[in-house]
């Protein structure tokens, strides 16, 4: 997923003057920018503020990024200082060297919004593979809090004892669509690696 083709070619589109790509990365990566915004527990205004600062930023950067595989982290560090620079601003933290700051936090924060982005969009990518049944069975289970069985049933017209055993035929479906087997295969690939090296 770090090296995705998808990214790169996007990008590439973007430096010639594609606006469909450009509109393309910024839906992409608009909810890594949230994620962090909401992080530093800003207002959805104040996330908007950010946001803008940097796609700003992101149109001067663009023609000189070495690595356009490299974007997703850029787009994390560079949210990561228009958030404490918009704190900063607005007196909310106690004034600190900038440098430190960055040094203290943007990696590791930044390297793992990163990761969560990147698994929200396999996830929601698989979810869409699904059949629509299965996407609102799912989707009313994982609610906060979850819509109650009788309502489930009534919704989809399924009885309340079938309720369990379809969704565990959903969850079986969307571990092996292509994304998250590939997912899997990773995991496990990388898991015998550390049991043969523990030995």
């Amino acid at each position: 997923m770090r090296d995705d083709p998808v990214v790169v070619a996007l990008v590439n589109r973007a430096v010639d003057g594609d606006k469909g790509a450009w509109d393309e990365l910024v839906e992409r990566y608009a909810p890594l920018i949230w994620g962090i915004g909401r992080r530093y527990r800003l207002t959805p205004a104040d996330i908007d503020d950010v946001g803008q600062g940097v796609w700003l930023r992101l149109i001067e950067h663009l023609p000189t990024l070495r690595e356009p595989a490299a974007l997703p982290g850029w787009i994390a560090t560079t949210t990561q200082r228009e958030c404490f620079r918009l704190l900063r601003a607005a007196s909310r933290v106690d004034p600190v060297d900038p440098a430190e700051q960055r040094d203290a936090v943007e990696p590791a924060v930044a390297e793992e919004e990163v990761l969560r982005h990147e698994q929200r969009t396999i996830v929601r990518s698989a979810f869409g593979q699904l059949s629509q049944r299965c996407q609102l069975l799912l989707a009313m289970i994982t609610k906060d809090p979850p819509t109650p069985y009788d309502e489930i049933s009534r919704q989809l017209a399924m009885p309340v004892g079938s309720i369990g055993p379809n969704r565990a035929r959903c969850l079986e479906r969307l571990r092996r669509t292509p994304a998250l087997a590939g997912l899997a295969d990773d995991s496990g690939t990388n898991t015998g690696k550390s049991t043969g090296t523990r030995r």
